[in-house]
């Protein structure tokens, strides 16, 4: 399919590289070098896909996402930061703020269009016209269509890694997904983002969903297996107080 693309990189070589591997697959591409300009072109041609880097001048990548994320009419925008800051604690912050694949420089061009592929696919260009199910459990509400989450009756604002999440859980409740599983649907079986991102979503979703974030009875830890999300309070116990250990529970058998 043929989309529209941005992307924001104060690297000229490198936004040449990249635009002329977009273009070779038939898409539509604008690129910008640096994070107001880029502001400004999301909001005049709304793309459906952004290929930021984090390094730039005027506003950073980072604050870009930020933004990008708390406007409406660009909220649901898959983001891919391309960038040559690689450390966990960057990758972290990236996804927190709502990225949704964060790619380390040098790369590929096979693992950049891979991703890239991957998101356009997910943006849900194919099947705009065919509604999905809103999933409900308990008093949380996931509504893929509208991309919303409502819990106990009021709106909740997820961050897209933290709303797949929700759906990939809500879609199964009472059912156990291990971290590896939660990645593969969350990014795709290729992709090398830590297990750690999975802690992350978990923990920020237990301060917007549960009413006591310390004491989680429904988004929940089995320990050394995984989380799952369930549709009757549960007890807070050991099984649900903090992100999965990888230690088998003996309650659980051998």
């Amino acid at each position: 399919m043929c989309a529209r693309v941005v992307v924001a990189e104060d690297d000229r070589k490198q936004a040449a590289l990249v635009r002329r591997y977009l273009e070779h697959e038939g898409h539509d591409v604008v690129v910008v070098h640096d994070g107001a300009t880029a502001l400004a072109e999301l909001r005049r041609r709304l793309p459906d896909l952004l290929i930021l880097d984090v390094m730039m001048p005027f506003i950073d990548g980072f604050d870009v996402c930020r933004t990008v994320r708390a406007e409406a009419g660009l909220a649901a925008l898959p983001v891919l930061m391309l960038t040559a800051r690689s450390t966990v604690d960057d990758q972290l912050l990236g996804l927190d703020l709502g990225a949704d694949a964060y790619l380390s420089k040098p790369s590929g061009p096979r693992e950049l269009m891979a991703r890239a592929r991957s998101l356009l696919r997910r943006g849900g260009r194919e099947d705009a016209d065919v509604p999905d199910p809103v999933l409900r459990v308990g008093p949380l509400t996931v509504d893929p269509g509208r991309h919303e989450v409502w819990a106990h009756d009021r709106r909740v604002h997820c961050t897209p890694g933290e709303f797949r999440l929700l759906e990939v859980l809500a879609s199964r409740p009472g059912q156990v997904f291990s971290r590896t599983q939660i990645l593969e649907r969350l990014h795709g079986a290729d992709c090398y983002i830590s297990a750690r991102t999975v802690d992350m979503h978990v923990m920020n979703l237990r301060k917007k969903i549960e009413q006591d974030p310390r004491s989680a009875r429904r988004l929940v830890t089995v320990y050394g297996f995984g989380y799952k999300l369930v549709d009757q309070e549960q007890p807070a116990g050991r099984e649900n107080p903090g992100p999965a250990t990888g230690r088998r529970d003996a309650r659980h058998g051998p």
